[in-house]
């Protein structure tokens, strides 16, 4: 998700004489946050130059030409990316511009997030640079991701509906907001629906990671197998299937250990799963041991090491999981 740290202006777009922070491991949310603030700018100011290029290639001669006065452009927006890979030359003068940025030019820091220029990332943001940070929202957020995306399209989807979205086209924002975008323009100005969802997506949706570690977890052997062996030969990975089913026993071992008499509500945000979901996990639940989730649980840890290279036969490793998983529940 998109975190303002706003030191100036807190609510008020981008704009020519700002520098701007952005920060953060989704990529995702990092290009929408510059496009965002390019569109605001341009928007009043059209006309404006907009460049934009890696830290690396930048040298102390670059910098200067590209925010001083210009003949061409009287209004420019610059945009750095790749701020972790400044040079010790620019770092210093990037900081000095910071404290006194030109009015007509609109700057864009990009950091791609971790240690490297940290250093650098401080000393902007104790210089009172607005920031936003690009943070990868977590599993559980997805739906509420997917929700907002359509309602900022103009659609509307229901809490169901959008978990639904998730677990048809998996975590990655690109493809998730694409899949919004498509479901909005083709709704009609009608609500966002599961069964328009299971139209678009409903093929893919069954062979997914998540329809793996359902049937696993409700203990249906052949199924499962059935089913990851129809994911493999539709090309998901590996890692998510071993993804999949650890999540879905981690929020049965959450809610198996949740502290009773809890309001839906309260529960859902325990467990870390929507209201809607609840349902499901009561039924799973009731075949399973606090021991036999132990047991599942080891297994797909062992899996995830397997199929992240300790084993050669990723596909044996995924059957050996969901064959463990199955026998550990405790009732069928």
């Amino acid at each position: 998700m998109l975190t303002c740290v706003m030191a100036a202006r807190r609510n008020a777009p981008p704009a020519l004489g700002d520098v701007l922070l952005v920060t953060g491991t989704e990529t995702f949310l990092a290009d929408r946050a510059v496009r965002s603030a390019i569109a605001a700018v341009t928007r009043s100011s059209p006309a404006a130059e907009v460049t934009d290029l890696q830290g690396a290639d930048l040298d102390a001669g670059a910098l200067a030409e590209l925010t001083g006065p210009s003949l061409l452009a009287a209004e420019r927006i610059l945009v750095i990316r790749g701020l972790e890979n400044v040079t010790a030359e620019v770092g210093p003068r990037l900081l000095e511009y910071a404290g006194q940025p030109a009015p007509d030019v609109l700057v864009v820091f990009v950091h791609g997030g971790g240690q490297k220029g940290k250093a650098l990332l401080d000393k902007l943001r104790k210089a009172g640079v607005n920031e936003l940070v690009a943070a990868a929202p977590k599993a559980w957020e997805l739906p509420k991701f997917v929700a907002d995306e359509i309602r900022s399209l103009g659609g509307a989807v229901e809490e169901r509906g959008a978990s639904t979205l998730v677990d048809a086209v998996g975590h990655d924002l690109r493809a998730l907001a694409g899949a919004c975008a498509q479901l909005v323009a083709d709704a009609g100005g009608q609500p966002v629906t599961p069964e328009l969802i299971g139209q678009y997506f409903g093929g893919r949706a069954e062979v997914t990671s998540f329809a793996v570690a359902d049937a696993a977890i409700a203990g249906r052997t052949e199924p499962a197998l059935e089913q990851l062996r129809w994911a493999l030969d539709a090309g998901v990975a590996p890692v998510l299937v071993t993804s999949a089913m650890a999540g879905g026993l981690r929020g049965l071992a959450k809610f198996a250990s949740a502290p009773s008499g809890l309001r839906e509500a309260d529960l859902a945000r325990e467990v870390g799963v929507p209201p809607w979901k609840l349902k499901s996990l009561r039924q799973q639940a009731r075949g399973w041991s606090q021991g036999g989730l132990a047991t599942a649980i080891r297994a797909v840890a062992q899996a995830d090491a397997d199929v992240k290279g300790a084993s050669g036969d990723a596909g044996y490793a995924l059957e050996r999981m969901v064959i463990t998983v199955c026998r550990a529940r405790t009732r069928r």
